[in-house]
């Protein structure tokens, strides 16, 4: 009979998250993750039947928490749309190596589109009550995901925000 292993999920996702931020991407392989939760790799598999369904998993388990907190905001109007920002700005960092690899970039882009319509409805409800407008809210969702990824400072963008959630008429340029 095979022995259970209590918590191996999780313990296969705290190692595979360790060593893809001490080794990154390129090194991080099933066997890698396995043998450091002292598993055979067939147990490994059992959970997750790739390394990149382990990474995305890694990143879930994160992004669950950070949306999470972005949900249990209680600020509301410019002050809830900083709060989401510097969250996700604190997600990318944490992955800024894992964006940035060429080998999980090649193995991601076929997938991407599938990840990204989630993430946007998931920040457009946080977003929903500044604004309580739905097209704005997921305007204002895709928006943001491509001004962080850009880097742009939440500073710069202020005026725009406050002319959109306070419906100011006229020129909303930076």
């Amino acid at each position: 009979m095979p022995k259970k292993i209590e918590n191996a999920r999780e313990l296969l996702l705290q190692e595979a998250k360790r060593l893809l931020n001490e080794e990154g991407y390129g090194k991080l392989t099933m066997r890698s993750v396995a043998n450091a939760c002292g598993l055979g790799v067939g147990t490994a598999y059992n959970y997750f039947p790739s390394k990149n369904t382990l990474v995305a998993s890694v990143m879930l388990e994160d992004w669950r928490y950070c949306l999470e907190k972005m949900r249990g905001c209680s600020s509301v109007g410019m002050e809830r749309l900083s709060f989401v920002y510097t969250c996700l700005g604190e997600f990318l960092t944490a992955y800024q190596t894992l964006f940035c690899d060429e080998g999980a970039k090649a193995s991601y882009n076929s997938s991407a589109a599938d990840f990204h319509k989630p993430l946007r409805s998931q920040l457009a409800e946080v977003i929903f009550p500044v604004c309580e407008e739905q097209f704005l809210s997921e305007f204002l969702a895709e928006s943001i995901l491509r001004w962080i990824v850009e880097g742009v400072p939440f500073e710069t963008l202020q005026p725009l925000f406050y002319k959109l959630i306070n419906k100011n008429e006229g020129d909303i340029s930076l």
